[in-house]
């Protein structure tokens, strides 16, 4: 995934999320300006540390506390790490893989790039909205792109914090202003090319940015608002990834 801008870290605060913008001192405009003022300490975005640890951690335990795979034909896939998202397996009773596969990455290429995401996009976002109301979106997509993981792609390992980070693109639309919109647009055509490349989830990717969007529709709507709709937004996240989870029992396949 490639890295994208820090589009958020000017937001004033958890609340600001307006488009609105104060025009710029002119020379002659007004009284002289008094002395500086202290810059604004931003606000650390505990959460997104959090995700950048444990896939750091997850990274070198991986292999030893994974096991083996073996293909229903018969073909053996390799060691599957104890986070990583299989369909049979989280049938089988294996529910953490819902979200732990965020935490799990393919390989040294694959972790860089998702956390330069999670640095630069993930922490400018939780700057600008708070941490607890950044947490729950994160388990909002994280379970909406491993729900569409496993309605498309059941029979294959799936892992990677994408789904969840393409989930912080859709809600980031409705709440940037103008310039920024545009700028992340093109952040987003350019995630979708790369969707289409063999051995990328995009499934993942559409689903963590299909739930995605609503969330930051909320978030628009302000607070309290985001408040009310995020508990059924992920109710609705987590229910889809459990019969997907199910797709015999449910007739879908």
């Amino acid at each position: 995934m490639s890295r994208p801008r820090r589009m958020l870290d000017d937001l004033p605060g958890p609340s600001g999320l307006g488009d609105e913008q104060r025009p710029a001192p002119r020379d002659g405009d007004g009284p002289p300006q008094g002395p500086q003022q202290p810059q604004r300490v931003l606000p650390t975005p505990y959460v997104s540390y959090a995700i950048i640890a444990g896939a750091v951690v997850m990274f070198f335990l991986s292999n030893s506390m994974g096991r083996r795979l073996v293909t229903p034909e018969g073909g053996l896939y390799g060691i599957v790490g104890p986070l990583a998202l299989y369909g049979p397996w989280v049938r089988d009773g294996e529910y953490w893989r819902l979200l732990g596969m965020v935490f799990e990455h393919g390989g040294p290429l694959h972790l860089l790039f998702n956390m330069s995401a999670v640095y630069s996009l993930g922490a400018s976002l939780e700057r600008g909205i708070g941490s607890m109301r950044f947490l729950a979106l994160s388990l909002v997509t994280a379970l909406g792109g491993s729900a569409f993981a496993l309605f498309f792609n059941f029979n294959t390992v799936t892992v990677g914090a994408s789904g969840m980070i393409l989930g912080w693109g859709g809600a980031m639309l409705p709440i940037l202003n103008q310039q920024g919109r545009r700028e992340h647009l093109f952040w987003l055509v350019q995630v979708a090319v790369i969707s289409l490349l063999p051995g990328v989830s995009w499934a993942g990717h559409l689903g963590g940015f299909l739930f995605g969007l609503p969330c930051g529709l909320a978030l628009r709507q302000g607070p309290k608002f985001y408040s009310r709709a995020i508990p059924v937004l992920l109710f609705i996240a987590a229910a889809l990834a459990v019969v997907a989870a199910h797709p015999g029992r449910h007739g879908v396949f």
